[in-house]
């Protein structure tokens, strides 16, 4: 997949099928945007394009109000990439641009720059200057410029309408399963690996630590997770919060990896938040807090083991075993 941050990288004409939104968490409600986009690009013989913005609006029109990103730009462009999508627009986000008028930004940039033959969106779209543009306008700037627009319904699963704001919602909750389910995947962070203050290798467990990340994180806790170093994945229990137990400490979150011996080495990481086992708590000594890990180990073990047997017995028709982690 292409990404570009200025439209002028389009130096040939290009005829697109396009979607455009924050994509922020890429959840099931945007792959079925992007999936759709893919379809018809491919039946028209059109590019696959996708619109996005960075940094997310909210943070240069209303800063006190944006929110915690689901995904850094980065990961974000790797999960549309997964969609077939072969262009992804990154466009600045500036006081210039947020003055733009809907009637601007499809003539100039839909028409005009991606010479767009057909408009994807969600039924809560807005867009241009004030966030005047919603669909209904989209509509009748789609017939006066000539091409199509499809909006997609709304996506709900077990009652929940499909959005960025209920994840954060739920993730605040530490209900990182229900969050799986609206992603259509666990949820995740990823960075750096830093050296810890040592207390976990030598009180405790050994654990890898993620350097701090702009993003949403889980509510405070501890989490059976999974937690992939290059390629491989290790089956792990993680805590977020700030190490009550020894004092005053900065938010960290820590990995214990089950299946490594001693300790393990990493310069980056990605933990998958799989299930919440308890709240972060104090406990009145080390050996107390280690007796715990301990537990929460034995719950994480067996809360893979479940995994493994159910999806061996649903994977048995295509005769393969598929892990947990």
């Amino acid at each position: 997949m292409r990404v570009i941050r200025d439209l002028d990288e389009l130096v040939a004409p290009v005829e697109t099928v396009v979607t455009i939104g924050n994509f922020d968490g890429v959840h099931v409600a945007h792959q079925a945007l992007l999936r759709a986009v893919v379809e018809q690009a491919r039946s028209l013989r059109a590019t696959a394009a996708a619109i996005t913005f960075d940094p997310h609006p909210m943070r240069l029109l209303a800063p006190e109000r944006a929110p915690q990103l689901l995904t850094p730009l980065e990961k974000k462009a790797e999960l549309i990439a997964q969609s077939g999508a072969e262009l992804l627009v990154v466009l600045p986000f500036t006081r210039q641009l947020s003055e733009r008028s809907p009637e601007e930004f499809v003539t100039q940039v839909l028409r005009g720059r991606l010479h767009a033959l057909s408009v994807h969106v969600g039924p809560n779209f807005r867009f241009g200057h004030g966030q005047k543009g919603d669909v209904q306008l989209l509509e009748k700037l789609a017939r006066s410029e000539g091409f199509e627009l499809h909006v997609l319904p709304a996506i709900v699963i077990r009652g929940q309408a499909v959005s960025s704001t209920r994840i954060r919602q739920l993730l605040s909750l530490g209900q990182v399963h229900k969050a799986a389910r609206l992603l259509g995947r666990p949820f995740s962070v990823g960075g750096e690996v830093v050296a810890g203050s040592g207390l976990g290798r030598a009180k405790t467990v050994p654990t890898l630590n993620l350097a701090p990340v702009d993003q949403q994180l889980p509510r405070n806790g501890v989490y059976v997770t999974c937690t992939r170093i290059t390629e491989a994945r290790h089956p792990s229990v993680t805590n977020v919060g700030y190490k009550p137990t020894f004092g005053d400490h900065p938010l960290t979150v820590e990995s214990f990896l089950l299946d490594v011996t001693g300790d393990a080495r990493a310069e980056t990481m990605e933990i998958e938040f799989l299930f919440r086992l308890r709240d972060e708590k104090k406990f009145p000594d080390a050996a107390a807090l280690k007796a715990q890990i301990m537990q929460d180990v034995r719950r994480a073990r067996r809360y893979f083991h479940l995994c493994e047997l159910l999806s061996a017995a649903g994977s048995r028709q295509e005769g393969g075993k598929v892990r947990a982690c």
